[in-house]
């Protein structure tokens, strides 16, 4: 069977072929010159990954390793079928939305005393104990329960024919990024993240590499987080990213695709104006990257540390902080278990 594109290669097949999404590269250079003059803030490091999830249990213990499996294992597909209409969950006093509110519903179960970050438990939790861990603190219901089950129990019967832990199934791949990528697709189907694009394979791995970078992260801030080839992975191609790229002006939609997603229409999974998105905003990020990297050399004499994890890392935040003054861009829904 063909091995698809790597989405780095993907990314550049993609953006090679797009007819209604395009990167444009002055606005690619503008963001590069963006992130040059805050390469030095914290937002660039593990610790900066720390700060951006306050509800992470604390980095040096095992427990952090299992929750963020189980949080990246559920983590797509929280946008709301109406604005006003969001999923809220409240934990320790304070109450989120969107990917927050998972986060906040795996620590609040775990508060409970729910052994929800346990693989022997989270392999056999019931649909119906899962939509308690789950339940909303509004009358709006986490969407896709039934697929964050089976992505959940699947996942983690396959994590107790690893050794019982997602820190021992990890130790299969000697600290290397794309072995980790490679191994988790291969072992767990959720993250099977594919399309195809004019004939040829190609993949995103949205959460497989969120899950990488996530580890890394928890990792690094324990002093262990010794993965060189950290730089294998991309921009995670979700729905928010995007829509902060063309609010930058890196990336531009044709008119009529921007009409289309004004007029709320849903795009599916792998049909082409949807892959052209996440395929151009993976290869607008590394094009940042690109002139990033050669702003520091060209400037500061010295490589860059700031990879397209680190700077997904800064866009997600800044797309959010930002949500207001963008709301004329339309950000695109489709409904699966990638994003």
């Amino acid at each position: 069977m063909e091995e698809p594109l790597s989405p780095r290669e993907s990314g550049q097949f993609v953006a090679e072929r797009s007819r209604d999404v395009f990167v444009d590269e002055d606005g690619v250079k503008r963001v590069a010159q963006m992130i040059y003059e805050l390469r030095d803030s914290e937002e660039f490091t593990a610790s900066g990954w720390k700060m951006m999830n306050p509800l992470a249990p604390s980095p040096d213990s095992d427990d952090a390793i299992n929750w963020v499996f189980v949080t990246d294992t559920m983590n797509f597909s929280f946008w709301p079928e109406k604005e006003e209409e969001q999923c809220e969950v409240t934990c320790r006093g304070n109450t989120y939305r969107g990917y927050m509110s998972l986060c906040a519903a795996v620590t609040r179960a775990m508060d409970e005393g729910v052994p929800i970050t346990s693989p022997t438990y989270f392999s056999q939790i019931s649909e119906a104990e899962l939509a308690k861990v789950l339940r909303s603190d509004n009358s709006t219901p986490m969407p896709m329960l039934r697929e964050r089950h089976q992505a959940l129990t699947e996942a983690g019967r396959v994590l107790m024919e690893h050794g019982g832990s997602f820190r021992m199934f990890m130790s299969h791949c000697e600290n290397d990024a794309e072995r980790m990528v490679k191994y988790i697709v291969q072992n767990i189907p959720s993250y099977r993240d594919e399309a195809t694009y004019e004939g040829k394979k190609i993949s995103f791995y949205k959460r497989a590499q969120i899950l990488v970078a996530d580890f890394w992260g928890i990792m690094e801030a324990r002093g262990e987080g010794n993965i060189p080839n950290l730089d294998y992975l991309t921009m995670f191609a979700d729905y928010r990213v995007p829509q902060g790229l063309v609010y930058l002006g890196a990336l531009r939609y044709s008119d009529a695709l921007m009409e289309t997603l004004k007029n709320g229409e849903l795009l599916s999974s792998g049909e082409r104006r949807e892959v052209e998105i996440r395929g151009c905003s993976i290869w607008c990020v590394e094009r940042i990257r690109h002139h990033l990297w050669k702003l520091v050399e060209e400037r500061d004499g010295k490589s860059c540390h700031i990879n397209s994890a680190l700077i997904d890392f800064y866009l997600w935040p800044y797309a959010k902080k930002h949500h207001k003054e963008m709301a004329h861009i339309p950000i695109h829904h489709t409904r699966c278990i990638y994003y």
